[in-house]
């Protein structure tokens, strides 16, 4: 990633307020957006479908009470066997039919259930309120872990999440790597920037080392 991309990736959302402070309504609703992914789809496809079954039996129960075929079954004998289950079908297409709907309804129970955060972090600052992605936050965190390690960028990966950083270092062979300076170094970079939440800090070193050039 270069720096370009990282400076526009900082993405100053207001000014005026406390990233964390929350003093403001509507500056709590801006950063809960960006830093939450939207239901809004989840919710646009339950309802979709919820009205096309609606409409269906609609539908079907307007053809049956003016004594017409059905489009594509009856209503009361779709009920018949419904409570007649799981009489009259296979046990392989039952099983597949449940995984379906098991499936269906464990997508949108997460949907409801789950927080829906997004990878990124806010950075206080008395000013303004800024959202990083957790890319960004990476990227510094290994160009420090880097430095502290005395390594190149590939023996250095550091992955971001919500309530941990976890920084993975290859060191060169014949070199003695301190995992307790690359500890320091990166949670010294990380208070610095002050994220929120503010993750803990853990690094793995590889038992085996990389040939230097």
């Amino acid at each position: 990633m270069t720096q370009d991309q990282e400076t526009r990736t900082l993405n100053a959302v207001n000014s005026g307020a406390s990233p964390v402070a929350g003093e403001d309504p509507e500056m709590a609703r801006i950063l809960r957006r960006e830093t939450h992914s939207s239901r809004a789809g989840a919710a646009t496809i339950a309802a979709v479908l919820v009205i096309v079954l609606c409409v269906y039996a609609l539908l079907e129960s307007g053809v049956r009470a003016v004594g017409q075929p059905p489009w594509l079954i009856d209503p009361s004998t779709a009920a018949e066997r419904a409570i007649a289950l799981p009489e009259g079908i296979s046990p392989l297409l039952l099983g597949a039919s449940g995984a379906v709907i098991a499936m269906v309804g464990l997508f949108f129970l997460l949907h409801a259930v789950l927080p829906g955060r997004r990878a990124r972090h806010l950075l206080r600052d008395p000013r303004t309120a800024v959202v990083v992605d957790d890319e960004v936050l990476a990227s510094a965190l290994a160009r420090r872990a880097r430095t502290a390690a005395n390594v190149t960028q590939e023996q250095v990966m550091v992955v971001v999440s919500r309530q941990l950083v976890v920084v993975n270092v290859r060191p060169t062979s014949g070199s003695r790597v301190s995992e307790e300076a690359v500890r320091s170094a990166v949670q010294a970079e990380l208070e610095e920037m002050s994220p929120v939440p503010m993750p803990s800090v853990r690094v793995n070193l590889a038992s085996s080392g990389v040939i230097g050039a």
